[in-house]
């Protein structure tokens, strides 16, 4: 399943998968994955995107 949540907030902050990667340690290809929807990122690493992206985990990653 995409990750809608995480590519918008992205947009709002007007960062680019790259930009996104830099800022959390990871490379351009693991944040386009985790977009797609086909990784599962590590607690640490969606931790991560969340402080740099002002949201919460539920936010981001919770799908119902």
């Amino acid at each position: 399943m995409k990750n809608r949540q995480l590519k918008m907030a992205r947009i709002e902050h007007d960062l680019s998968q790259e930009d996104l990667a830099k800022k959390v340690g990871v490379t351009r290809q693991t944040i386009g994955l985790i977009e797609a929807g086909k990784y599962n990122p590590t607690l640490n690493l969606c931790l991560a995107i969340c402080k740099t992206l002002g949201k919460t985990l539920d936010e981001l990653f919770w799908k119902e």
